[in-house]
C-alpha cells in the first residue's frame, strides 16, 4: 500500500487564515506571484480516493472550488497539449497543437506574458520538460511530438527554474558544430543531472536551476528522486528572490499514466498525494506570502474513474476505459484573485484569468 499520510492541520490553517487576513476586505489586489497546478488526468475520483484514504489533503485548505470543461475544439475529449494549451494562453484548439491555435498561429502564454513583465518563472514536472502540459508554456509547434523543436525553443527562454526529465532532448546541438541546448543553458544557470547533485547545492546562492534527472520521463513514485515535494520548494526558495514576482507552473504528471494502466488503488494514491504534498509545500510558501495565488486543476480525466466499497472492506477502483475522458475535473484556489476560479469554467476561461492577473 501507497503510505498514508496523517498531518497536524490546524497551524498551517492557521498561517493560510492570518495571511488571507492581511488582503484587506473586498480589496481588488493583483498576485504578485501565480502557482498553477495541474494534475495530469486527476479528476475527482482520483481526489475522492486520496481523501477517503487519508485524514486530510492540502486541497481541503483551499477556500474556492469549481469545476472544468475541458472539451478541445473541436473535439469532446481533450488531450494534454490542447487543454494546457488552453491554459497557458486562455484559448482553445486541437488535440496535438501546442501554443498554436487550430490554424497554426502562436498563442502567447501566461509563461511568455510573466517574462515580458520582467517576472521570473519556472516549470517543474515529473515528465519530460519536453512533453506536452510543460511545452505548452514554453514552445509553439503544431504538433506535441516535435519534441526536439520544443526543446529548443525551451532552451531559448530565459526560464528561472526548469526541473525535470528530457535530458536526451537537451544533450544534443541544434547545428552541427553547434553548442548542445545543454550546454548553452549551462552557461546561463546552474545545471544538475542527478538527485545527488540536487541535494548538493547551496540554494542560496543559485539564481537560475536546470535539473533533468532522467533521459527520459522521471520514474514512478516509489524510484522517483527528487519528488516532486522537493522540486516545487526549490523553485520556490529561488523564485522568490524576484521583487517583482514569478509565475510557476508545477506537474503532477504521472496519475494519468497510472489511469491508463487502470493501475491499482496504492500505485495511484502513490502519486495523488505526491502531487498533493507539492501544493501543501506552495502552501506553506502562502502562509508567509498572501500575495501569491495557487490555483488546483486538471488537463482531464483519465480512466473513467469510480470509487466503491463497503463498510469493513476499504476502497477500491473501477475504471471505465484506458483513455481520456471529458469529465469535468476540480478547480482550487486560494489568494487575490481566487475568487474567479468559481463556477463551472472552460480551461480556456481559466487560461484568459491567468493572464489577466499575470497584466500587461
Amino acid at each position: 500500500m501507497a503510505p498514508t499520510r496523517r498531518r497536524c492541520v490546524l497551524p498551517l490553517l492557521a498561517l493560510l487564515l492570518l495571511a488571507a487576513g492581511c488582503l484587506a476586505p473586498g480589496a481588488a489586489v493583483r498576485p504578485q506571484r501565480i502557482i498553477l497546478f495541474i494534475g495530469d488526468g486527476v479528476g475527482t475520483g482520483y481526489w475522492s480516493a486520496a481523501l477517503i484514504s487519508n485524514d486530510t489533503l492540502a486541497v481541503s485548505a483551499f477556500p474556492v472550488v469549481g469545476l472544468v470543461d475541458t472539451r478541445a475544439d473541436p473535439e469532446i475529449v481533450t488531450d494534454s497539449a490542447a487543454s494546457a494549451t488552453a491554459y497557458a494562453t486562455g484559448a482553445g484548439t486541437c488535440n496535438g497543437a501546442i501554443g498554436v491555435d487550430r490554424e497554426g498561429r502562436v498563442l502567447p502564454t501566461v509563461l511568455e506574458r510573466a517574462e515580458t513583465r520582467g517576472l521570473a518563472t519556472g516549470l517543474v514536472v515529473t515528465c519530460s520538460l519536453t512533453h506536452a502540459t510543460p511545452a505548452a508554456f514554453a514552445a509553439h509547434v503544431e504538433r506535441r511530438s516535435a519534441e526536439n523543436e520544443i526543446a529548443e525553443q525551451i532552451a531559448a527562454h530565459e526560464i528561472e527554474v526548469l526541473l525535470g526529465g528530457g535530458r536526451r532532448r537537451f544533450d544534443r546541438a541544434p547545428d552541427p558544430g553547434a553548442p548542445t541546448l545543454l550546454e548553452q543553458m549551462q552557461s546561463r544557470a546552474t545545471c544538475v543531472l542527478s538527485a545527488g547533485e540536487f541535494r548538493a547545492l547551496d540554494l542560496e546562492r543559485v539564481n537560475r536551476l536546470v535539473g533533468l534527472f532522467a533521459d527520459g520521463h522521471l520514474p514512478a513514485f516509489a524510484e522517483r528522486e527528487p519528488g516532486l515535494p522537493e522540486m516545487t520548494r526549490a523553485a520556490l526558495r529561488i523564485l522568490d528572490r524576484d521583487p517583482e514576482g514569478f509565475f510557476l507552473m508545477v506537474e503532477g504528471s504521472q496519475p494519468d499514466w497510472r489511469g491508463h494502466e487502470n493501475a491499482p488503488l496504492e500505485d495511484v494514491l502513490a502519486e495523488v498525494l505526491d502531487f498533493d504534498a507539492a501544493i501543501g509545500a506552495a502552501l506553506e510558501y502562502f502562509a508567509t506570502r498572501p500575495r501569491t495565488l495557487i490555483v488546483v486543476t486538471a488537463d482531464h480525466e483519465t480512466g473513467g474513474l469510480a470509487v466503491e466499497g463497503a463498510p469493513g472492506e476499504g476502497i477500491r477502483l473501477d475504471y471505465t476505459t484506458g483513455s481520456h475522458t471529458a469529465e469535468l475535473v476540480p478547480l482550487f484556489a486560494i489568494g487575490p484573485g481566487a475568487e474567479r476560479f468559481t463556477g463551472i469554467r472552460s480551461n480556456a476561461e481559466v487560461g484568459r484569468f491567468l493572464l489577466e492577473l499575470i497584466g500587461e
